[in-house]
């Protein structure tokens, strides 16, 4: 019976993985961005960065006002599967909405995040249950498809070239093929709700009690997962909690502003520095596609597990403090073509660790317990970050500016750095 339970849970790791492909389709925004701007859509530069910060705003709303609370009543796996289902139907509609701004914002941005906000927390909470003594490495593994979905979809639209090495020759994606921003939505949302519902079938939460066997779970009073079980009324007036948002909120804000832009700021960069404008569209969706989106799944898998054994403040601390390095130093090597594929790698690493440390954190500090409702506020950051951040580097790329894009960034993710040395468990006398 215990062997079962064992297999059972790493099922909840696979379905999870399935649903995160398909929900990390907000990261591949980048391969719209340029043909939206492009006949006949003709969105201005600034608007092409709408839908997505709309998107990322209705997430984490969703996430915490809804999905936090319903997924503890009624159990994860019809939360999921209606996420699933929302999410399909968003895409499904702005494929039929042509050219029509306000039309592909809303369902886009607000129904497509809202499904996503519906379905993220489903495998972050049930795998916390079921997990208690792997925290980082399974937060994560589970959070790992956000990162590769990117990858998938962007290549999708291209094909899968990598630089010189091509995967698929004779075949340049869904563009290359003739197809238009509009039917590669429609598509994309048939695939999102058939994917996520598949998915949603193992989203389940362990027998009340049940521990992995051989586990102990902490002693308590040690302000870790054993000795609170706190609510969100309680964590939002710690100032763990608000240390944690400021960290999220910085670190989240850089890494989603560059998957905003990075083709933009990419194809200027590159052409300034005289490469061919059509050579510089390759690079850059070769830079997101593959150096990005592949190093952001890893660098959630990889700064979950290494949390694991130096600790989750020394995780944060290092992950932002190399962040804000990179993200100043990537505008200055943007316009290389190697230079922003190792940019791209670094920031996208750094990027993905929130993902697995934060959930992971909120655990720690908080307990295991209520993280699925916990975790969504302090997902608000994410919200808030997905503002500032692809706004900021909107604009600025509208004015030709991208370095206020950069170094502002950058900075913002050294002072969170420094701020996070300051954590310390919440005591407790229980």
């Amino acid at each position: 019976m215990a062997e079962q339970k064992v297999m059972n849970r790493w099922l909840v790791v696979i379905g999870g993985i399935l649903i995160q492909l398909c929900l990390g389709a907000i990261y591949a925004w980048s391969a719209f961005t340029t043909k939206l701007k492009e006949e006949p859509y003709n969105f201005e530069t600034d608007r092409t960065q709408w839908p997505f910060s709309l998107g990322l705003v209705s997430f984490a709303i969703v996430m915490a006002l809804v999905a936090g609370k319903w997924q503890k009543k009624s159990g994860p796996r019809v939360v999921a599967f209606t996420g699933g289902i929302v999410l399909g139907i968003g895409y499904l509609l702005a494929g039929f909405m042509g050219t029509n701004f306000w039309g592909v914002l809303v369902c886009i941005g607000l129904l497509g995040g809202a499904g996503i906000g519906l379905a993220y927390v489903c495998p972050i909470a049930a795998l916390a249950k079921w997990f208690p003594d792997k925290k980082g490495l399974i937060m994560g593994l589970a959070v790992a498809g956000f990162g590769f979905g990117a990858l998938i979809w962007v290549k999708l639209t291209q094909g899968f070239k990598f630089g010189t090495f091509d995967l698929s020759p004779g075949w340049t994606g869904l563009f290359g093929a003739g197809w238009d921003v509009s039917a590669v939505f429609k598509l994309y949302g048939i695939l999102f709700a058939a994917l996520v519902s598949i998915g949603s079938l193992v989203m389940i939460n362990p027998p009340e009690g049940w521990l992995p066997a051989g586990w102990t779970p902490p002693a308590k009073g040690k302000g870790s997962e054993g000795g609170v079980n706190m609510i969100p009324s309680q964590i939002s007036k710690t100032y763990q909690f608000w240390v944690l948002f400021i960290n999220f909120t910085f670190g989240a804000g850089a890494g989603l502003m560059v998957i905003g832009i990075i083709a933009l700021f990419g194809k200027s960069a590159l052409v300034k520095a005289g490469i061919d404008s059509s050579e510089a569209v390759v690079m850059t969706g070769t830079a997101m596609g593959l150096f990005y989106a592949l190093l952001n799944g890893l660098g959630r898998i990889i700064w979950g597990a290494m949390s694991d054994y130096l600790g989750r403040k020394k995780s944060i601390v290092l992950m932002n403090l190399f962040q804000g390095v990179m993200m100043i130093i990537f505008y200055f090597i943007g316009g290389n073509e190697w230079g922003l594929y190792i940019g791209a790698a670094i920031i996208g690493f750094n990027f993905g660790g929130n993902f697995a440390l934060f959930p992971a954190a909120t655990a720690d500090l908080f307990g295991n317990k209520n993280v699925g409702e916990n975790y969504p506020w302090l997902f608000m950051a994410y919200g808030v970050g997905g503002i500032v951040g692809p706004m900021l580097g909107g604009y600025m790329g509208k004015q030709e500016t991208w370095m206020w894009a950069f170094v502002p960034a950058g900075i913002a993710c050294i002072i969170a750095g420094v701020l996070a040395m300051s954590l310390k468990p919440i005591q407790t006398n229980q």
